[in-house]
């Protein structure tokens, strides 16, 4: 091969190379740490079971405020670490509910932006039986919706992604938290009001049975100021 078609070989694989870096435009990054949210015990005595009705009270984050839905909400409780926080830690707890219920946070400052396909909820949970936790977001219009994705059952406390662009939605009536609609593949995430978890299913009570645990929650996204 002569030096010129050496040279033109050369100059065509140069510029075939920059133009395809060119299209990939720039690398992706991940939104950062909207919030985290892993409870605080109360100074109230525990009752019987070690456990205290949730509440503000037990929010850690002074950003956020805490919401309850469904006809037994209110009846979610906040249980006391058992034995070592590793194995047992602060968690909410969905056993003594009688119907679905969910829960939510809301930056006071701030709506979260989870529009970015590495937008994620990490979680850290336990479940019971048959009961499963899905992602519940409360958009800024004042729509309620609930993802197909969920996390469980499991047996022992494990940290686990949901990764929202993965997910379908539906919309959930938040009085009953019971799904409305169709299906929605994408649900407009620029702007979330309330982020936090569903369980579709009511808890069997105390002891063995049916229930979840969600002891930590982490949102990633972008902020959006109020």
């Amino acid at each position: 091969m002569s030096r010129r078609a050496i040279a033109t070989t050369a100059l065509l694989t140069t510029i075939l190379t920059a133009g395809a870096f060119a299209q990939r435009g720039p690398a992706p990054t991940r939104p950062p740490l909207f919030f985290s949210e892993a409870w605080k015990a109360l100074p109230a005595a525990v009752d019987d079971h070690g456990e205290w009705p949730a509440s503000q009270a037990g929010v850690s984050n002074p950003n956020l405020v805490l919401s309850l839905y469904g006809p037994s909400g209110k009846d979610i409780t906040l249980v006391a670490v058992r034995g070592n926080a590793d194995v047992y830690p602060l968690n909410l707890w969905t056993g003594v509910t009688t119907s679905p219920i969910g829960a939510t946070l809301r930056d006071k400052e701030n709506y979260v932006d989870l529009s970015n396909p590495l937008s994620k909820i990490r979680w850290t949970i336990r479940t019971s039986g048959f009961h499963q936790i899905r992602p519940l977001l409360k958009l800024a219009d004042g729509t309620y919706i609930v993802a197909d994705h969920v996390t469980g059952p499991v047996f022992d406390f494990i940290q686990a992604d949901i990764s929202l662009a993965d997910c379908r939605w539906m919309k959930v009536d938040p009085a009953r938290m019971v799904t409305v609609g169709n299906m929605i593949d994408k649900p407009d995430l620029t702007k979330v009001d309330e982020v936090g978890f569903a369980d579709l299913m009511p808890g069997s009570g105390h002891g063995n049975g049916g229930y979840a645990n969600i002891a930590k929650i982490e949102v990633y996204g972008k902020p959006v100021k109020r």
